[in-house]
């Protein structure tokens, strides 16, 4: 009989920790099973290797370390996905587990990643489970992953559960690249136009200044702010410092670090996430995205065999979005106390009826993860068809702004030429 240590959630979904006797891993987990838990993780106490044996080994390990290279920040959410693939497709074939670790850490450049696998394939190595191993190095594997693969290792269904992942980062990473190409045009434009106008008033505006000041002509109103606009943004006012071009190239990145900042305390991020999520338009656009994430987040952990109660709360912390978290909050609270799934959810309006309503179905048939599946794919095309729409009042928007913008200056510039023209003709006659 050997020793099995183990993580467990309770009928209440409250972490358990404890030891259980068994001669496999198979009867370990029923036996836990039946002590009404629900296993996370499971394995066998090792014990304590011999004096020379455990020199020998932290000679090794010392030697493996070193070739652990220097690396900072996260793992790119590309890189990982191809990762989960190819893990995934090695475990289906056959291969155990350490192996393919150390097939796929060895076809790896230098970086973060490599790093981080270098130390998994050690603690694998040295009994720990994968979950665990990988629950050590949160900038690669966030909770969400570690989760799946716990249940994949409890389940004996690893190479199921890791294409399971594959496949839900493979769609997130497919909706942020659509987002984010649907973007380029518009930003590019706002930059190029921005440009344009600032060469105007650094270079093409105080020419025609000149030429006023020679001519002594009485300025109207608009030509006198153009003109002042201008001086603004060449630096050139008398006390002037600081030239406005710098503000108006500084700006892009002071809002985004103000964003940054901000979100880093809990009101902050509340008011913008709020106020974003009910913006016209934009908020739409929100709220169809982060609906699409939770629910292909929510079904992927359910179909992996995650109990809802701690589905919930990993689809909470990685929701992104501070309306969604207070939402699954709700229903967390909900299902611990035996109500239903879609009645906070229904309360809190942060989803379409049709959301709630076909989560309620699942609830019924039992079909929860294939429901969530569904409203995930058809949010993911709703999206393509909002961020379409978006593109194209954009577009017209952005016509009129700089339509706007050069008929003013135009405006303002000719109307101290039509007066000089009409001194000019009064002086001939």
């Amino acid at each position: 009989m050997a020793t099995f240590q183990y993580e467990a959630l309770n009928a209440a979904g409250k972490p358990q920790k404890g030891t259980v006797e068994a001669t496999t891993t198979e009867e370990a987990i029923q036996r836990i099973k039946g002590q009404g838990f629900f296993p996370t993780s499971v394995r066998e106490q090792k014990q304590k290797a011999k004096a020379a044996g455990g020199a020998e080994g932290e000679k090794t390990a010392k030697k493996k370390k070193k070739e652990v290279g220097f690396s900072i920040g996260k793992v790119k959410a590309k890189q990982l996905t191809t990762f989960t693939r190819q893990l995934s497709t090695l475990q289906d074939a056959g291969l155990p587990l350490l192996r393919s670790l150390q097939i796929l850490e060895s076809q790896l450049k230098p970086g973060k990643l490599k790093s981080v696998l270098q130390e998994v394939c050690e603690d694998v190595e040295g009994g720990t489970s994968l979950s665990e191993s990988m629950a050590k190095h949160p900038k690669a594997f966030n909770r969400l992953y570690t989760k799946m693969v716990a249940a994949g290792e409890v389940g004996g269904v690893l190479d199921i559960i890791l294409q399971r992942l594959a496949e839900f980062m493979e769609k997130a990473q497919s909706l942020k690249r659509k987002i984010r190409a649907a973007m380029i045009y518009p930003v590019a434009v706002v930059i190029i136009a921005t440009a344009i106008l600032t060469f105007i008033m650094v270079f093409i505006i105080p020419k025609f200044e000149e030429i006023f000041r020679d001519f002594g002509v009485a300025l109207p109103a608009l030509t006198r702010w153009l003109i002042n606009t201008s001086r603004w943004v060449a630096g050139t006012n008398v006390g002037q410092s600081i030239p406005g071009w710098v503000f108006i190239v500084a700006s892009p990145f002071l809002i985004w670090i103000f964003f940054k900042l901000a979100r880093k305390s809990p009101p902050g991020r509340a008011a913008l996430d709020t106020l974003i999520f009910w913006m016209p338009v934009i908020g739409g656009l929100v709220k169809k995205t982060v609906t699409a994430r939770f629910t292909r987040t929510l079904g992927t952990l359910i179909a992996a065999g995650v109990p809802i109660l701690e589905a919930v709360l990993i689809t909470r912390d990685t929701s992104g979005n501070y309306v969604f978290e207070k939402a699954l909050n709700k229903v967390h609270d909900s299902i611990r106390e035996g109500e239903s799934f879609a009645g906070p959810l229904r309360e809190s309006k942060v989803c379409d009826a049709i959301v709630v309503n076909m989560i309620d179905v699942g609830e019924e048939t039992g079909d929860m993860d294939v429901m969530l599946m569904k409203i995930a794919d058809n949010y993911d095309e709703e999206v393509d068809v909002a961020v379409g729409g978006l593109i194209k009042l954009i577009e017209p928007l952005l016509i009129v702004f700089l339509g706007g913008a050069v008929g003013t200056i135009v405006i303002a510039m000719f109307l101290p030429l039509v007066a000089m023209i009409e001194s000019l003709q009064g002086g001939a006659v």
